[in-house]
């Protein structure tokens, strides 16, 4: 990465001032999901709340931000479209239950798993899907109800703020750090817009610059247009129901529980077939996200987080989410990256990110409605160049094809289908795929005969599924002496395949009338092998104790 990130001690006023740099960033993000699994913007608001408050004070990682996200979002929008917004609360509650269950399993621990190539790709993937979504924020609604990229003014206009924006995050730093670079470019920035929208008139008699306020009025329009089609109703209709008073605001009071909101749906068998599904996905994909942010953060920060508490902050989290009428979230990576970069290092970033947040719900609605989005899209652009690793692109040459392979796929999927954790997951498949092909022709056999006439085999290399077939080709069963010794001193048998290759290559010396001698065999095989007969010898001289799984290190 650049050095956009540089390590720092924290303080309460660095936590303070970046949780609310993070706030503010928070709630186009918030709104934006929440559109995106049919919710109202309200749930979105209110479930990253509950989401960044618990998982600051419980998770694993000081310093992460949580909230509602766009990788929930896609899986909940199903169910609310099949089942409704009532099926959707259980169902955040019960992934909740989860991600606890896996926590107090010990299961966080499995991220050690992802290659440093998977988290490259992941990475780079990562920071090219958060600029392009920045793309959106380049768009308007047009007369006709669709909604259009900028031109002329307007355009030139964002793109002068975005670009102060960024020259501001850039140079600040160089000259003070009293107060996060990201906060005194949203606060400048919006004066100028404000000035700016107050001066310039619009030709559709609206801001010339977005505005928070004016995304969440297009948005709804644009889902009361989409709605409409299948309704029968003009556009003249729908864009009078979207510019009610209701619908551009942000402003709500204090959440609650989701039974005195909505319809409480019956908690038997069948309501379980249907929410279990959706839940153990949520659960899934909000894990993988959040442990794979976690070990992002780690490496920003040098320090190290604690998976199996994350995963048990993260599942209290939704817990309440849900009780409260949430729609689930999970760890926020770019806000996370705007939380580090600005200061953010202890729990009470999260915390007052969260709680900054309500606030502005609940009081503030119309300060905050005024940013300008050039701003926020300012701001992610350089989380953007912060987080793409580039010297990734000066390792190609260095590294191995199926180490560039797996980066570039990984980084693929994730840009073209906008699912992170299929893409970590895809990438550890096939690094194991990589890895199991590459040490199948590892393994071999120095042969040579004692005093006594007895060939000797001395293995090397391991013994597992993918080099069964290599293992057994290296034996000459008809042409072998009557007493074959197998040294598996410097061998290792890490599954059941390797065992049953074993017991194959026993039980073909035994039906030649030959004796085999096995020698450092781990207890495992022993097992196995004692179904053999009696021609089978086991030396169990010198023999190792060998751990196919270990929990040492957890």
């Amino acid at each position: 990465m650049l050095n956009f990130f540089t390590p720092r001690s924290g303080s309460v006023k660095d936590d303070v001032l970046s949780g609310l740099t993070v706030a503010l960033a928070l709630v186009p993000e918030a709104i934006a999901f929440a559109f995106v699994a049919g919710v109202s913007p309200l749930i979105g608001l209110y479930s990253a709340f509950f989401l960044g408050l618990f998982s600051a004070v419980l998770g694993g990682r000081p310093g992460m931000i949580s909230g509602a996200t766009g990788a929930m979002a896609v899986v909940v929008v199903a169910l609310v479209a099949e089942h409704g917004v009532e099926y959707l609360f259980p169902t955040v509650i019960l992934c909740g239950l989860l991600q606890i269950a896996v926590g107090l399993g010990r299961l966080g621990k499995l991220i050690r798993m992802v290659p440093h190539p998977v988290m490259l790709g992941f990475v780079n993937g990562l920071a090219i899907v958060i600029g392009l979504a920045q793309l959106g924020s380049f768009k308007t609604l047009s007369t006709d109800g669709e909604l259009v990229y900028l031109a002329g003014q307007p355009l030139f206009l964002m793109l002068g703020l975005v670009a102060t924006t960024m020259a501001i995050i850039w140079l600040l730093p160089k000259m003070t750090r009293a107060i996060p670079a990201s906060l005194a470019a949203i606060l400048v920035v919006t004066l100028a817009s404000v000035a700016i929208n107050r001066s310039v008139e619009s030709p559709d008699d609206g801001n010339v610059l977005a505005t928070v306020g004016d995304m969440l009025r297009t948005n709804t329009q644009a889902a009361e247009i989409e709605a409409a089609k299948g309704d029968g109703k003009t556009l003249v209709e729908t864009v009078a129901v979207s510019d009610s008073a209701d619908a551009g605001s942000i402003s709500g009071g204090l959440p609650q529980l989701f039974f005195m909101q909505y319809e409480m749906v019956p908690l038997d068998w069948d309501t379980l077939v249907i929410i279990f599904p959706f839940a153990i996905v949520l659960c899934g994909v909000g894990l993988i996200e959040s442990l794979m942010t976690l070990t992002l953060i780690d490496e920003i920060t040098e320090t190290r987080g604690q998976g199996n508490r994350e995963c048990i902050g993260q599942g209290v989290a939704n817990l309440v989410c849900g009780l409260f009428g949430g729609m689930g979230g999970c760890a926020m990576i770019g806000q996370s990256l705007i939380n580090v970069n600005s200061g953010g290092r202890g729990r009470l970033s999260g915390i007052t990110a969260a709680v900054c947040l309500l606030l502005f719900v609940l009081f503030l609605a119309p300060l905050i409605e005024q940013i300008p989005m050039a701003a926020l899209v300012g701001v992610m652009f350089m989380v953007v160049i912060g987080t793409f690793e580039w010297a990734s692109l000066s390792m190609f040459k260095r590294m191995p094809r199926s180490d560039v392979f797996v980066m570039v796929l990984v980084a693929g999927y994730t840009v073209v289908m906008h699912d992170l954790a299929s893409a970590v997951i895809l990438g550890v498949i096939v690094s194991a795929l990589v890895f199991a092909w590459q040490h199948a022709t590892h393994i071999g056999a120095d042969v040579k005969f004692n005093e006594f006439g007895s060939k000797i085999y001395q293995l090397h290399g391991p013994l597992f599924f993918a080099s069964v077939t290599s293992f057994k080709d290296m034996f000459d069963v008809n042409g072998d002496p009557e007493d074959v010794v197998i040294d598996f001193y410097y061998s290792r048998v890490y599954d059941q395949s390797g065992l049953e290759a074993i017991n194959w290559l026993a039980e073909k010396y035994e039906g030649n009338g030959k004796r085999l001698h096995l020698t450092h065999l781990s207890k495992e095989c022993r097992v196995l092998l004692n179904k053999a007969g009696d021609l089978v010898e086991i030396n169990l001289s010198e023999d190792p104790q060998y751990h196919v799984a270990t929990d040492r290190l957890a």
